[in-house]
């Protein structure tokens, strides 16, 4: 079910590229998500890094590997998880849900509100940076890792 709600700074949630408008090489299947965008617009959409759980080959500087510390135990018992810093998407509300992490003892659907840690947001922030040629934006001391 899409979401009613503008998602939260760094928020983990399932997005369906499937729907209409999106074509190989984009991203066409339902993935998880990490929010990029601020709530600050009334648009109905937000900016969104998909996540993969297959390595890439080779890692390049707009992947980040996640730590499993910032992942919903959904995902985390899945395995690795790594952002794709390089597939920036604005998607629709319509197209985002929430990540169920099963069901209460009262039988009703529960969800993670998990966001991410700082470290894997500052890292896939620089990562987007990368992608899209502006890390000379970041100082000097942080590209070499220090």
């Amino acid at each position: 079910m899409p979401i009613n709600f503008h998602p939260g700074y760094g928020q983990i949630l399932y997005c369906d590229f499937d729907k209409g408008g999106f074509r190989e090489p984009e991203m066409v299947k339902s993935r998880p998500v990490v929010v990029l965008s601020r709530k600050k617009n009334k648009s109905d959409t937000c900016t969104v890094v998909p996540l993969s759980g297959t390595e890439p080959d080779p890692p390049e500087k707009y992947h980040h590997l996640m730590s499993a510390g910032s992942l919903p135990v959904r995902l985390a018992n899945q395995g690795d998880w790594w952002a794709k810093c390089d597939m920036v998407a604005t998607v629709a509300f319509w197209r985002l849900d929430r990540v169920r992490e099963g069901r209460g003892g009262d039988g009703r659907r529960k969800y993670s509100t998990k966001k991410i840690s700082k470290a894997d947001l500052a890292a896939i922030k620089k990562g987007v940076l990368y992608a899209l040629c502006m890390d000379d934006l970041i100082a000097e001391e942080h590209r070499s890792g220090s």
